[in-house]
């Protein structure tokens, strides 16, 4: 007997043989990757200032483990410094357009500082060098890459030219094994915090549904189609 392909099992068959490399890699942002709409500009500036009232929450909180990571090996205090770079990556994971990591840090940054910090004007200088750092990472990997491994260098990334200002301003009593120890810690923990928590942040509000008008959001969407 002999059979014709309906509708139904024309979609079935086209669907069951669908290349599946758009599920299991990265979305870019449409368009022209420099065309930022307005929902971009918009969701930038609010996670921007959300991650800068958590930083200014850890401004408060992380004195007394700094204070016993110092008490061990002052370079160790470079864990702590990793929340700070996180902004970036979460903005490029986001938005996925160039500059969006620089500018998601500088508006935490700018945020951060509305309250009083101990650091003053210096807030905004590391919130720049953090964000271009992870702008950096993005921009190697041609904006086109936003699994896990462009987070963790991005996070990575966000350190480097942050531990240079630092030296300069903060650890200057240190000798030359204790800067590049803390470069090195910074730039690990950048990696891992930053990085990582930051990957899984975007994936938890893609899973959520507060990314559906982004990249993230249809990934998210397509890892559940069946």
């Amino acid at each position: 007997m002999s059979t014709t392909n309906t509708p139904a099992t024309s979609a079935s068959t086209t669907s069951s043989t669908a290349p599946t490399t758009a599920r299991r890699g990265s979305i870019r942002a449409s368009g022209s990757l420099w065309g930022w709409r307005t929902v971009d500009l918009l969701t930038v500036s609010f996670l921007g200032a959300a991650f800068g009232v958590a930083y200014w929450a850890w401004g408060l909180a992380y004195t007394a483990p700094a204070a016993g990571l110092e008490a061990v090996f002052p370079p160790l205090q470079g864990i702590t410094g990793a929340p700070w770079l996180m902004a970036g990556v979460v903005g490029g994971l986001v938005i996925r357009r160039p500059g969006a990591a620089l500018l998601c840090e500088v508006v935490a940054a700018l945020v951060s500082m509305l309250p009083g910090t101990k650091w003053g004007f210096t807030t905004l200088v590391s919130g720049i060098l953090q964000g271009l750092g992870a702008e950096i990472a993005f921009l190697v990997l041609g904006y086109a890459a936003f699994g896990l491994g462009a987070a963790l260098l991005a996070g990575a990334l966000s350190a480097p030219l942050e531990a240079l200002y630092e030296w300069q301003v903060y650890w200057t009593d240190w000798d030359l094994a204790y800067k590049l120890a803390y470069g090195g810690i910074l730039t690990v923990a950048g990696a891992i915090v930053a990085g990582g928590l930051g990957w899984l942040l975007t994936r938890g509000l893609a899973r959520a549904g507060a990314l559906g008008a982004f990249p993230a959001g249809q990934e998210a969407r397509e890892s559940h189609a069946v």
